[in-house]
C-alpha cells in the first residue's frame, strides 16, 4: 500500500536528528533468521516489542504489543509509523529517462509535471502486470520510483535488460538503486501535524501526488526516504512528537488498511496474467498512452479497453468466516463465477470484506453471491471499493 514517495529528508531535519541520542540497541539474532535481510530499524523494532516474521526475504514486524485490530483502528484515528525499507527505491536519470520508462509502464510519465507522481504498472508482452509502482517525476531528467520487495529481483532484471537494449540504440539513461536509504511511511490524521514539528516547510501546501526536496506525499500521510544512518533517529523523533498517539505499526495492520482501501497486493490481487484493465486500474493508463500505446503488451490492453475485459476485480461483503485467497465465488444458482484474492475482517467496519475476480457481467454492485469458505457456502454481495472512504489531501 503506497501513498506516494518522499525523496529526501530536509538537511535541517537530518542535522538535528544526527545530534540526538546515539545509544546503540542490542542486536538479537536467530539461526532461523540467518538468511533474512534486516532494515536499519530492525533492533528498534525488537526493542519496542516487534514480533518479527519473514517477509519477502526480510525480517519484518508483523505487529507490536497491541493487537492488529487495535493498531489498524489507531492508524485511522491517530496515526501509524511503518518501516517500509524492504521496498526498493531507485532513480532513472538522463535526457531519455522518460521515454525509456514509458516503454515499460502504462503511465503518461511525460505528462507529469515536475514534482508530481502517480501509481503505474509495469507490463509484460501479454499485457499482464509484472509489478505496480509509484513513480515521481523529480525533473524531466530524473524519475524516482519504488517497487515491491517481493518483486525486486525480477523488476531490476527486467529494467536492466530493456535499459541495455535502449542504450545500445543511443538512448541516454542510467540508474541508481537507493540501498543506502531507508523508507518510512507515516499515515493517519496526525501525520502532517507531527511531521510539521520536524521541519520549517509548510506541509499544508503539499498535496497528494506532489513532491519537493523535503519531500512529501500521501493519503493522510507521507512516505519518507531518509539516509539509513538517520532512520532510527527520525523514527524516535516522530514517535516522541506525537506524544504516544502515533504508534509503530506492523505488516498485519498494514494489510488490513490496504484491504479496507481496496488496494491490490501484488502476488495476490495482481499477477503476471492479470492486466491493469482486469485489475480495475484503467485510470492509471494515461489518456495519451491509450491512444498511442508504446508499452509492452499495449495491443492486448488497448483491445481490452475497447472491448472490455472478460474478468473484473470487485469488492465483497460476506457473512460467516472471513473469505481468504482462493475461496470460490458462485452465483445464486451454484455456478462458479470467480475467486477471492484477498479477504479478512475489517477492524474499522466491523465486518468481513474481500476482493477478487468475477466474470464480466456478474460484476455489478449489489449482485448477490455465495462464497465458499472451507467448502461451505456463505451469503455475500458485490460492492464498490474502497470499503473505507479515502481522504486524499488535495487542493479544495
Amino acid at each position: 500500500m503506497r501513498g506516494g514517495s518522499l525523496w529526501q529528508l530536509g538537511q535541517s531535519i537530518t542535522r538535528r536528528l544526527a545530534q540526538s541520542d546515539k545509544k546503540p540497541l542490542s542486536r538479537r539474532c536467530f539461526a532461523s533468521e540467518a538468511d533474512l535481510k534486516k532494515t536499519a530499524l530492525y533492533d528498534f523494532h525488537v526493542a519496542h516489542g516487534g514480533k518479527m516474521v519473514p517477509f519477502a526475504g526480510w525480517s519484518m514486524p508483523i505487529q507490536y504489543k497491541d493487537s492488529i485490530i487495535d493498531s489498524t483502528v489507531n492508524c485511522r484515528v491517530n496515526g501509524s509509523l511503518f518501516d517500509v525499507a524492504h521496498m526498493c527505491g531507485l532513480s532513472l536519470k538522463g535526457k531519455d529517462c522518460v521515454p525509456f520508462l514509458e516503454t515499460l509502464v502504462v503511465a503518461d510519465v511525460a505528462g507529469l509535471a515536475p514534482g508530481t507522481g502517480s501509481l503505474t504498472v509495469f507490463t509484460n508482452e501479454k499485457g499482464g502486470a509484472i509489478d505496480d509502482s509509484v513513480i515521481t517525476k523529480v525533473t524531466d531528467e530524473h524519475i524516482y520510483l519504488v517497487v515491491n520487495a517481493g518483486c525486486r529481483d525480477k523488476d531490476l532484471a527486467h529494467i536492466e535488460e530493456h535499459m541495455k537494449a535502449f542504450k545500445s540504440k543511443g538512448g541516454d539513461v542510467s540508474w541508481h538503486i537507493h540501498d543506502e536509504r531507508s523508507l518510512l511511511a507515516l499515515q493517519g490524521p496526525l501525520a502532517a501535524p507531527v511531521l510539521q514539528h520536524l521541519t520549517k516547510e509548510d506541509l499544508s501546501k503539499l498535496y497528494f501526488g506532489q513532491f519537493q526536496i523535503l519531500d512529501i506525499n500521501g493519503e493522510d500521510g507521507f512516505e519518507i526516504s531518509v539516509p539509513s544512518e538517520h532512520a532510527v533517529d527520525l523514527a524516535k523523533a516522530i514517535l516522541e512528537k506525537s506524544e504516544g498517539k502515533v504508534r509503530l505499526t506492523g505488516l498485519g495492520a498494514r494489510d488490513s488498511l490496504r484491504l479496507e482501501a481496496g488496494l491490490c497486493l501484488y502476488g495476490n490481487d495482481m499477477e503476471q496474467h492479470i492486466s491493469p484493465v482486469e485489475a480495475g486500474l484503467t485510470w492509471a493508463i494515461g489518456k495519451r498512452r491509450r491512444a498511442e500505446g508504446g508499452f509492452l503488451g499495449a495491443d492486448v490492453i488497448l483491445k481490452q479497453l475497447q472491448d472490455g475485459p472478460t474478468i473484473r476485480r470487485v469488492g465483497f461483503f460476506s457473512s460467516g468466516p472471513p473469505a481468504r485467497s482462493h475461496s470460490e465465488v458462485h452465483d445464486e444458482s451454484g455456478n462458479k463465477i470467480g475467486e477471492i484474492t484477498s479477504g479478512g475482517f475489517s477492524p474499522n467496519l466491523k465486518k468481513n470484506i474481500a476482493m477478487g475476480y468475477v466474470k464480466s457481467g456478474q460484476h455489478k454492485n449489489g449482485t448477490k453471491v455465495k462464497i465458499l469458505v472451507r467448502g461451505k457456502p456463505y451469503e455475500g454481495n458485490i460492492t464498490k471499493m474502497p470499503f473505507v472512504a479515502t481522504k486524499y489531501y488535495k487542493p479544495s
